[in-house]
């Protein structure tokens, strides 16, 4: 038998070795052929290029609409063949009612008790075969002609546009800001000039006021945190710091600035304006998008017998140094037009709201022009290390220069090189003594033009009107500010969503790893090959690193895909609280959700995007009905209802949308349902045909995606979400707060790149309860299985895990060293530790036993016994102490005893009952 049990093994080996020999793995096909595009109609159809767009685009159309007819006759034929005598459509596996209209109407599902979890898992079968130029033709996009805002250089050294300058900065820190805020400035009370209770504004981009000591992390306005109190004023704009692309090294700059003369420069305000327009503006918003800058001049002060100005001799001086170090073409040729951006993409309530904040602004500005008739020398006494946290501090001073990496990092500072005189310092240090109350009881009015408020660039009025709001409006343009929907008095940026982050390179931003499923390095140009520029102060949203030469804000990674505005979380002004989003996520059982890379273009604000397929039936689509039922506004007499009885009148969503309301060929285009992930803003590149080739390589890789997951595929990592496909709540695009498992799997906090144990865990989801694998890391499994070692040990934790191993090594090490100290201290002479062990053990044994056979007596007796018996039977099988011979007689072993014992020690025994006196 075991002969032939061996057999049968070796025999299944070689089956499974011979079976593994002729298995092939082959790469997906990346070819953009006719084979990998089996949908198309016409043979000779060309593949790519312009002529793809022109010749397809109508088939396209035509495609879609014969394609519904042929699928709504599937759903007739099957409908009349499943239809039993009562006219009710039943399954085939058994006969329970089936209504297909339950397959879109979540209301429906309510009613019927069927939950979202368990209605599909994959996602996006409709297309898989199509290409991503396809796609990219389905959705009614562009993506191969290149028609998108390009830049043309003025010198053609400069392949590379870069944002690095030496300025002054006007940087405080406030209460209500950021705490790491630089305080650099004392002399102007920038919080003063910010409307940070939203009093005028409606709404701003993401970054909010770049003014005034920044954000504090948890603001109802959901502004990012991250950021310092940036505010400054350039002049000279560096560029890039790359010198392969025409730029000037950090080193370089440096060295420049050390060999000049810096004067402490008096710095003059002037006026605070509005104009220029961020994001977010159209054709069809009634409210005009604009930014707020405070216009600053330097005083041009003059020496003795001087023609030209102190600050004229410095910038001449500055321009020298950079030449002589081999400044890069990309430095500025000319110094910048002093001012301070104060905010981008702001949308007032109103043109009245307008004109009443540019009034009390600039009346603070008169203040401060009262203060400082001549200017003043920017600067402050406090210490501060450059870069943030990077070590020893030092003092700032009055008239320091700065160089900012970016426009919120500063690297390096450089003091003036000389002390304030006398008048100079009673100026710089009136503020910061208290000596502005005066002023501002006597100034009561603006005596300058300052440029700005009171309506649009026709000068007529403009009022918000909540009610042109529309759903599509959820296609926001981050750069620019929202317009908000009826009652809903806060912008916020918080929103549900599907985080696709990896840990980035940034060194002054950590970001955690949350999918390991796409590589979006494939699909950006950090070396400049095609792009010229960002619009913007952010680089790539897949993070930057304190090395990259262009100089953009050293971001983290902080890709992912926004579902679900929610708005702001002031529950005084139409939000909903943090923890009432929290509670309404934990009652929605989504299924996990699948997603599938469509294809990459620029949208018409020059974004570039990744699109990913809104499929209306796939469980993305049915979470997304499932949350505007629940907490979408009130529109078009559809209301929100959920068992909490929480509501938000700032979701940029309405409760009557659906997800077939969406962005793609299978739905309307009216709705907020398009699941896409930005990766840079505002791009230029360097001509069209770049953009073009641009396109076509970054939808090449998302051909090979499409391959790669047909059906689409649910993210995560071993660690994060490790059965994929989980959503996240995130106070804005850079802090994800909470995530939640899919089929009610719990929810844990992720934050500041930490994450905390499970927080909420409504019940088992999978068939068998807590006796199935699956729901073992639910708080209620846990509960009845704390029996299992192995969950308690995962439930404490690396740290914990750690503490119990030290403790455990640090106890064993020490009942090591107590052992060893007892046995050279009892040790007989001559005698080996393994000797004394044994022996030891073999008396322990001895007295355990002794000590079993008192206590056996003592049970037996129940009143007291005869002191002889007593006596008689204590003499029984006792050891000597000293060779551990045994004997009979209790004389002969008193006698033992004082031989070897001292006699005051014998003496005082003798008094007590030998059974009480004998030890081992």
């Amino acid at each position: 038998m075991a002969e032939s049990g061996s057999f049968r093994w070796a025999a299944t080996a070689c089956l499974l070795l011979l079976r593994c020999s002729v298995a092939e793995s082959t790469l997906p096909d990346r070819a953009r052929t006719r084979a990998a595009v089996p949908a198309l109609v016409h043979a000779d159809a060309p593949i790519g290029g312009a002529r793809y767009r022109t010749f397809y685009s109508s088939d396209a159309v035509d495609q879609i609409g014969r394609r519904g007819r042929a699928e709504e006759y599937v759903r007739t034929q099957l409908r009349a063949k499943n239809t039993g005598k009562d006219g009710v459509s039943r399954r085939k596996t058994g006969g329970v009612p089936y209504d297909p209209s339950l397959r879109s109407s979540p209301s429906s599902l309510r009613r019927s008790g069927r939950s979202l979890a368990n209605q599909l898992s994959g996602c996006c079968y409709t297309y898989q075969g199509y290409s991503a130029a396809s796609m990219c033709s389905l959705y009614g996009q562009d993506c191969e002609s290149g028609e998108t805002p390009s830049h043309d250089s003025t010198d053609g050294d400069c392949s590379q546009a870069g944002l690095s300058f030496i300025g002054v900065s006007f940087s405080v820190y406030t209460s209500s800001g950021n705490p790491y805020s630089y305080q650099l400035c004392d002399q102007f009370t920038m919080e003063n000039i910010i409307d940070r209770d939203y009093d005028y504004v409606m709404s701003m981009d993401e970054d909010g006021w770049l003014v005034g000591g920044g954000y504090n992390t948890f603001d109802y306005s959901g502004k990012i945190p991250q950021f310092v109190d940036s505010s400054h004023t350039e002049l000279l704009r560096i560029g890039s710091l790359d010198p392969d692309y025409g730029g000037t090294s950090i080193e370089q700059v440096y060295q420049a600035m050390n060999n000049i003369d810096i004067p402490p420069l008096k710095i003059f305000p002037e006026y605070i304006k509005g104009g220029g327009g961020g994001g977010g503006g159209g054709d069809n918003d009634n409210v005009p998008t604009e930014d707020v800058t405070m216009i600053v001049s330097i005083v041009e002060e003059y020496g003795d017998d001087d023609s030209a100005s102190i600050y004229e001799q410095f910038l001449y001086d500055l321009f020298s140094a950079m030449d002589d170090v081999g400044g890069g073409s990309c430095m500025d040729d000319q110094d910048t037009d002093p001012h301070v951006s104060m905010g981008r993409g702001i949308k007032f309530k109103s043109s009245y709201h307008e004109e009443n904040y540019f009034f009390d602004v600039n009346l603070e500005v008169a203040v401060w022009q009262a203060m400082y008739p001549d200017g003043v020398v920017i600067g402050t006494t406090k210490s501060s290390s450059f870069p943030l946290n990077s070590g020893s501090k030092q003092n700032v001073g009055y008239g320091s220069l700065f160089f900012f990496f970016d426009r919120a990092n500063i690297t390096q500072a450089f003091t003036a090189e000389r002390d304030l005189s006398d008048s100079e310092s009673y100026y710089s240090t009136l503020m910061s003594g208290g000596g502005d109350d005066s002023f501002r009881n006597s100034v009561t009015d603006v005596e300058f033009d300052y440029e700005g408020g009171g309506g649009d660039d026709d000068g007529a009025g403009y009022e918000h009107n909540p009610y042109n709001w529309k759903a599509d409006m959820a296609m926001h343009d981050p750069t620019g500010g929202w317009d908000l929907p009826p009652n809903c008095k806060q912008e916020g940026e918080a929103f549900f969503g599907i985080p696709l982050s990896r840990r980035s390179n940034s060194k002054l931003q950590t970001s955690g790893t949350f999918q390991e499923q796409f590589d979006f390095e494939n699909v950006i140009d950090r070396n400049f090959t095609y792009m010229q520029k960002f619009g913007t102060n952010h680089g790539w949203m897949v993070g930057e690193s304190i090395g990259n030469g262009a100089g953009f804000i050293v971001d983290k990674d902080t890709a992912h895909i926004p579902l679900f505005y929610l708005g702001t979380t002031n529950t005084d002004m139409g939000g909903m609280s943090l923890k009432n989003m929290i509670r309404i996520a934990g009652i929605i059982d989504f299924g996990v959700l699948y997603i599938k890379p469509a294809f990459v273009y620029i949208d018409s604000y020059g974004h570039v995007k990744l699109q990913f397929e809104a499929d209306a039936n796939s469980a993305l689509g049915y979470l997304y009905n499932a949350l505007a039922s629940l907490i979408g506004i009130t529109w078009n007499y559809n209301s929100p209802s959920n068992t909490l009885g929480v509501y938000t009148n700032c979701a940029m969503h309405s409760a009557g949308d659906r997800a077939h309301y969406g962005c793609g060929p299978d739905n309307s285009n009216t709705g907020g349902f398009c699941p896409q992930m930005t990766l840079a803003y505002s791009v230029s590149f360097q001509s069209e045909d770049l953009a073009a080739a641009y396109l076509e390589k970054c939808n090449d890789y998302v051909d090979y995606w499409r391959s790669l997951y047909p059906s689409g595929v649910a993210v995560g990592t071993n660690k994060f979400c490790k059965g994929g496909g989980c959503m996240g709540l995130f106070l804005n695009r850079m802090d994800l707060y909470e995530v939640f498992e899919p089929n009610l799997g719990g929810s844990w906090v992720e934050f500041g790149d930490s994450s905390m144990a499970p927080t909420v865990s409504p019940a088992p989801t999978y068939i068998g309860g807590c006796d199935d694998p699956h729901n073992q890391h639910l708080d209620r499994c846990m509960m009845d299985k704390r029996a299992n070692i192995m969950m308690i040990w995962d439930a404490v934790g690396a740290v914990g895990q750690f503490s119990i191993l030290l403790v455990t090594v640090m106890g064993s090490t020490l009942t090591i060293f107590i052992f060893l100290a007892r046995t050279k201290r009892k040790r007989r002479k001559g005698e080996s530790v393994i000797e004394y062990f044994f022996r030891s053990m073999r008396r322990r044994k001895k007295k355990s036993r002794q000590t079993r056979r008192k206590k056996r007596r003592k049970r037996s007796s129940s009143r007291g016994l005869d002191k002889d018996l007593v006596e008689k039977k204590s003499g029984r099988d006792r050891y000597d102490r000293s060779d551990g011979s045994k004997h009979t007689s209790g004389s002969r072993r008193s006698k033992s005893r004082s031989k070897s014992r001292p006699k005051s020690r014998s003496k005082s025994r003798r008094g007590r009952n030998e059974y009480d006196g004998w030890y081992a």
